[in-house]
C-alpha cells in the first residue's frame, strides 16, 4: 500500500532540513527544485508507513505568506519499530545538530518515547508506540 499520511512543512533552509531527515532514517522519495535551484517540493517517507513532504519557505508572494509562517512552528510524531530504535534515532537526532526537548523515556502508557527540536524549531517526537 502505498503512503497515504504526510506531515507538511516549510523551511528556511531545505538543504540542510533534508540533511536532519536523511540523519534521523528518513527516506528520500522526491527532491524538485526550480531553476535556481530552491526545493519547491520535496518528499521524505518514514519507513512504509508515511512521510512528509515540504519546501522552501517563499517570502514575498502573497500567497506564500501562510506557508512562511509556519516555518519552525511543526511537529512530527514518527513511530519505532522498538525501544531500541526510539534510543538510537535520538542519539542521531542530536548528532545532526537538533536539541533534546525529551530524552528517551520509558513511557506510563508503554513503550519508549523522545523528542527534539530541529535547527528551525520544529519538534520531532520518536516512539515505541504500543499501539502500532
Amino acid at each position: 500500500m502505498s503512503r497515504q499520511l504526510f506531515a507538511a512543512f516549510a523551511f528556511d533552509d531545505p538543504d540542510a532540513a533534508i540533511a536532519f531527515l536523511t540523519a534521523v532514517g528518513f527516506a528520500e522519495a522526491g527532491v524538485y527544485r526550480d531553476g535556481a535551484g530552491t526545493v519547491v517540493h520535496a518528499q521524505f517517507d518514514w519507513r512504509d508507513t508515511g512521510g512528509v513532504m515540504f519546501g522552501a519557505a517563499r517570502r514575498g508572494d502573497e500567497g506564500d505568506a501562510d506557508r512562511a509562517a509556519t516555518v519552525g512552528r511543526g511537529a512530527c510524531y514518527c513511530v519505532c519499530p522498538d525501544d531500541a530504535a526510539v534510543d538510537a534515532v535520538h542519539a542521531s537526532a542530536l548528532a545532526a545538530g537538533a536539541s533534546s526537548v525529551q530524552a528517551p523515556t520509558d513511557m506510563d502508557y508503554g513503550g519508549r518515547g523522545a523528542t527534539v527540536r530541529d535547527a528551525e524549531g520544529n519538534l520531532w517526537s520518536f516512539g515505541s508506540y504500543p499501539g502500532s
